[in-house]
C-alpha cells in the first residue's frame, strides 16, 4: 500500500511529463487496470489449490516488472503492455491478487467475532502506508524538481521507487507460513469450480460482484492519480501540496475504518456499508463546485471521514458469507468485479478533467453512481445479515 500511495500521486504527471496527451494516458489507465484485472482472476481463483504464499510472491513480481517498464520508456505500445502484464495501481486503492488472498488468510485464521476489527486493522496499517507513500512520492518529486530535473526525471524517480517495493515485497512474501493455507476443498468440482474455485458460494458472488462493479465504474471516474491531477490543473497545486493532501486523506480513512466495525458491531455490516458511504458521497459531488482550493480541500477531507468505512465491512461480508474452502476465489472474483469497474472510466473521464469547461463533471457522475450503488446495495442484501449477527 506504501507503493500504491507513492505512484498514484506522481504516475498521470509522469505520464504528462512524457508529453502523451489526455486521451492516451486514459487509454494507459483504462488498459493496465485491464491487465490487472485479468492477472488477478487468473491468480485468485487458483490461489487456494496452488498456494496463498506462492500467488503472493509472483503478484509482487509483477510489480517489479511493470515498475521497470514505465520507468524504462516512453514508448506507448511498451507502456501499455507493461501495464497490461505487470500490476500498477493508477487509483492508489488495491490491485492485482495481493487483497483477495490476503483476505482469505486473514479469515482463516481469526474467528468469526473478531473478522471485522481484524480487518479494521487490516486496512487502518494499509491506510497510513498510502498516506506515508504518498506524502515521500510528493516530498521527493518537488525536493527533485528544486535541484533542478526534468519533470519527466523527477517523476520517474517515483517509478522506479515502486519497483523496488515490489522487491521487498517478494522478500516478506516467501517467509510467510503454511497456516494461511486453504484448508481441503468442499465445494462441489462442477465447471464454475474448476474455473473459478466456486461452488456452493457462486450465487451471492455473483449478486454481490455485480453491485461492486458499479461501485467501482463510478469510483474510476476520479481515482487518486486523476484527483491529483485535477487539483494540479485547477489551483496549479504542486507536487508537495498533492502529497500532503492525500497523506491526510489516507490517514483519515485509516481511522475511519476503525470506526466502521464498532459501528458494525450495533447497525450491522450491510447498514455500516449503505449509511456511512451514501453522505460521503454527496461530499464527492461537492469537492469541483467549491470555488477555491482550501475549500475543495476540507471537502475532499471531510469525505475521506467516510468514504472507507464500507471497505473492511465490505470485505468482512464477503468473508462471512461464502464457504471457508471458496473464500480466496470469492474475494478475487468481487475484487476483479471493481477493477473491472474501475477499468473503464478512466479512458472516459481523464479527457474530461482535461478540458476546463467539463473538468468537475467527473466528480459529479461518481457521485451520483455510488449513491445509485449504495441504495442498490441496500434493497438486495439488508434481509441477509453475516451469520454471526444472526447468531447474534
Amino acid at each position: 500500500m506504501f507503493g500504491y500511495g507513492f505512484l498514484a500521486v506522481a504516475l498521470v504527471l509522469y505520464l504528462d511529463a512524457l508529453g502523451l496527451d489526455a486521451v492516451t494516458i486514459g487509454t494507459i489507465l483504462t488498459l493496465t487496470l485491464v491487465g490487472d484485472t485479468l492477472i488477478s482472476l487468473w491468480l485468485t481463483t487458483r490461489a487456494d489449490r496452488i498456494g496463498r504464499r506462492r500467488v503472493l510472491v509472483v503478484g509482487a513480481l509483477l510489480m517489479v516488472v511493470a515498475g521497470i517498464a514505465f520507468a524504462s520508456t516512453s514508448w506507448v505500445p511498451l507502456l501499455i503492455l507493461a501495464g497490461t502484464i505487470g500490476v500498477i495501481s493508477p487509483t492508489g486503492n488495491e490491485v492485482g491478487p495481493f487483497l483477495a488472498v490476503e483476505q482469505a488468510a486473514l479469515s482463516q485464521t481469526t474467528p468469526d467475532a473478531r473478522r471485522t476489527p481484524t480487518f479494521a486493522w487490516y486496512n487502518l496499517a494499509g491506510y497510513v502506508a498510502t498516506a506515508v507513500g504518498a506524502l515521500g512520492a510528493g516530498s521527493l518529486a518537488q525536493a527533485l524538481l528544486g535541484a533542478g530535473l526534468a519533470p519527466a526525471d523527477a517523476y520517474r524517480a517515483i517509478v522506479v521507487g515502486y519497483a523496488l517495493v515490489g522487491l521487498a515485497m517478494v522478500a516478506a512474501f516467501s517467509r510467510v507460513g503454511p497456516g494461511v493455507e486453504a484448508p481441503p476443498a468442499t465445494a462441489t468440482d462442477d465447471g464454475i469450480t474448476r474455473r473459478l474455485g466456486l461452488g456452493r458460494s457462486k450465487g451471492i458472488v455473483a449478486r454481490l460482484s455485480a453491485l461492486f462493479a458499479v461501485d467501482s465504474f463510478a469510483g474510476g471516474f476520479i481515482p487518486q492519480s486523476l484527483m491529483a491531477y485535477w487539483f494540479h490543473l485547477r489551483f496549479d497545486v504542486e507536487p508537495a501540496v498533492l502529497g500532503a493532501i492525500f497523506f491526510a486523506a489516507n490517514l483519515l480513512a485509516a481511522v475511519s475504518s476503525l470506526s466502521a466495525s464498532r459501528i458494525a458491531a450495533r447497525i450491522g455490516l450491510v447498514n455500516t456499508m449503505v449509511f456511512t458511504h451514501l453522505p460521503s458521497n454527496v461530499l464527492l459531488i461537492l469537492v469541483p463546485l467549491m470555488p477555491t482550493v482550501e475549500l475543495a480541500v476540507v471537502v475532499l477531507l471531510l469525505r475521506y471521514t467516510l468514504s472507507q468505512m464500507d471497505v473492511p465491512t465490505r470485505q468482512s461480508y464477503v468473508m462471512a458469507v461464502v464457504e471457508p474452502g471458496e473464500r480466496s476465489a470469492a474475494a478475487g472474483v468481487t475484487g476483479i468485479a471493481r477493477t473491472t469497474g474501475a477499468a473503464i472510466s478512466p479512458a472516459l473521464s481523464a479527457p474530461l478533467i482535461a478540458s476546463t469547461a467539463l473538468a468537475g463533471l467527473p466528480f459529479l457522475i461518481a457521485g451520483g453512481l455510488k449513491i445509485v450503488y449504495d441504495l442498490s446495495l441496500w434493497a438486495a442484501f439488508r434481509a441477509h445479515p453475516a451469520p454471526e449477527e444472526r447468531r447474534g
